[in-house]
């Protein structure tokens, strides 16, 4: 089979980026012939297939402001690139990632005009929501615009702009769900949470695949660990992530909390933290894999609709159990096995189940199996087949 995987990125900056690639890679162990369309980017992997990738465009001002600005909405070197390696390479399937914004959901009306089967996967809430994270101005958890996309004006959700609010309104409306569905034949939810959120937003029940998000489990290696004197965040620090929740239940408790990343709001969260936490940065995978494993547990604080998150699948794989908030899909990834649950934003609750976890048992070696059998390259592959094939 020849598969043609879309994404905005060709280098591990995201989600869907690893995903992309980890996808590429998977579809060319098991036979196929695999190409890929991305925009260039200074740090993309090397490519036969790059002289097809469109420019990379910057969203701010910069000489290729006017192609920035018209990109989301499709423009006519996408088209050229797009429809060129179409050509070229005569797909039996085009297997979109993120592609709104940089690329557009052009190509995806081009591979329909073609004849070739269309599958996305979803990696955000961006055909719902103009901003596509269902978050107000990075506050409130938010669905107004699901049927009616005026509210991206009214509240100014995109950088509090009203230029790029409005620029992401007309996109939302050019890339409508009649117009997306007539082009798209399946999607792929990686969480029943999202997939249930596209159909309430008017999408097609048929056309919903739930399948799970796998992960390259050669990159993990489960090590057993007495010593376990700690439990940790890994991810953004922004205010979406709940950390704020976090570090206000975990000043008023003696157990020791180690922080794994960089955001916007790391000043005033080292201004609340207690001397119990500890804020370590940014790491590579390699410190981050040993950080997990000699943890008694990771902590997943979202006040957002997280999707499928990795660092949960990862921390799991590891064999290290999860502590969740009850939001997104993000329970559907946690059982009485594996970690607990707590109300997303309650600070009291969290503090109880920091508790819970900390004194609790888990056999470390038998999550560590489970997550890699249930999240492994075979058992994701079977399932896309039979999505490809249906």
């Amino acid at each position: 089979m020849r598969i043609l995987i879309a994404n905005k990125f060709y280098y591990r900056r995201g989600g869907s980026d690893v995903y992309s690639i980890n996808l590429e890679q998977m579809l060319k162990d098991n036979g196929h012939e695999v190409a890929f369309f991305s925009m260039e980017h200074p740090e993309n992997l090397e490519s036969e297939w790059s002289t097809f990738f469109p420019s990379e465009v910057k969203f701010s001002l910069a000489p290729q402001m006017v192609e920035s600005f018209f990109r989301p909405l499709g423009t006519s070197e996408v088209r050229t690139k797009f429809t060129a390696l179409i050509e070229a390479f005569k797909p039996d399937i085009v297997h979109l990632n993120i592609i709104h914004s940089q690329l557009s959901p052009m190509i995806a009306e081009i591979a329909h005009e073609h004849g070739i089967k269309v599958v996305w996967t979803l990696h955000d809430y961006k055909l719902l929501c103009p901003r596509y994270d269902c978050l107000q101005n990075d506050k409130v958890v938010c669905e107004e615009c699901f049927f009616d996309k005026r509210p991206v004006l009214k509240h100014k959700c995109m950088k509090n702009s009203m230029l790029a609010s409005f620029l992401a309104y007309k996109e939302a409306v050019k890339w409508n769900r009649e117009r997306i569905e007539k082009c798209v034949d399946k999607f792929i939810c990686p969480s029943r949470f999202i997939l249930n959120k596209m159909i309430q937003g008017g999408f097609e029940a048929s056309k919903m695949n739930y399948l799970c998000n796998f992960i390259d489990t050669t990159r993990i290696e489960y090590r057993a660990t007495e010593e376990k004197p700690y439990y940790c965040f890994l991810g953004r620090l922004s205010l979406e992530k709940g950390l704020k929740t976090l570090i206000s239940a975990a000043s008023r408790l003696p157990y020791k909390l180690k922080v794994v990343g960089t955001g916007p709001i790391e000043a005033e969260l080292k201004e609340m933290a207690s001397e119990n936490i500890e804020f370590i940065g940014y790491k590579k995978w390699d410190e981050i894999q040993q950080i997990l494993s000699e943890s008694r547990f990771m902590v997943i604080p979202s006040e957002w609709y997280e999707n499928n998150p990795l660092s949960v699948i990862e921390s799991l794989c590891l064999g290290t159990p999860v502590l969740g908030a009850k939001i997104g899909g993000i329970p559907e990834l946690i059982d009485d096995s594996t970690g607990m649950t707590f109300e997303s934003a309650n600070v009291a609750e969290l503090c109880k189940k920091i508790e819970q976890m900390w004194n609790k048992t888990f056999d470390y070696a038998n999550i560590s199996a489970v997550a890699r059998k249930r999240f492994s390259v075979n058992e994701y592959y079977e399932s896309l087949m039979n999505i490809y094939t249906a």
